[in-house]
């Protein structure tokens, strides 16, 4: 598995698991849906006042699970991070690339409260266990920002 195998798998996945902490320090999940830069930022809208929202203004680590959703093909990704809500110009690109992916995107952008969230990558594990035996191949990302 190559960094642009491990890429377009997870283009290929528009719905990922993502895992932050409450304040209380414990783990909460939910599904959203994302789009993944070439620099392999995970980027995805949200309500303010969601429960991630919150948990990852407090403290940015993230983890999203990405794949394993389709009945018989048991590869996933586990992808860790640091989140942030980007502005400016680079907020504009990002919304671009979720609303070619997820259209009804553009009609949330009027939601009051509307939060985007964007993720650094700082790793990656990508398993097949469709293979026997499974295959596993960890990818440090930290820093890929800009590099190809």
């Amino acid at each position: 598995m190559t960094t642009a195998e491990l890429l377009n798998f997870m283009r290929e996945h528009p719905l990922a698991v993502e895992a932050s902490v409450s304040a209380a320090q414990g783990a909460q999940a939910a599904v959203v849906g994302i789009v993944v830069t070439d620099d392999f930022e995970v980027f995805f809208d949200t309500a303010a006042t969601s429960r991630k929202v919150d948990n990852l203004r407090r403290n940015p680590r993230i983890a999203l699970v990405i794949g394993g959703t389709t009945v018989g093909d048991e590869r996933t990704v586990q992808y860790e991070g640091i989140a942030d809500e980007p502005g400016g110009a680079e907020l504009e690109r990002l919304k671009e690339l979720y609303c070619d992916v997820f259209p009804a995107g553009r009609e949330r952008q009027s939601w009051p409260g509307i939060t985007y969230i964007r993720t650094t990558p700082t790793w990656a594990r990508y398993t097949d266990f469709n293979q026997d035996p499974p295959a596993t191949v960890e990818f440090e990302l930290a820093g890929r920002r800009g590099s190809d």
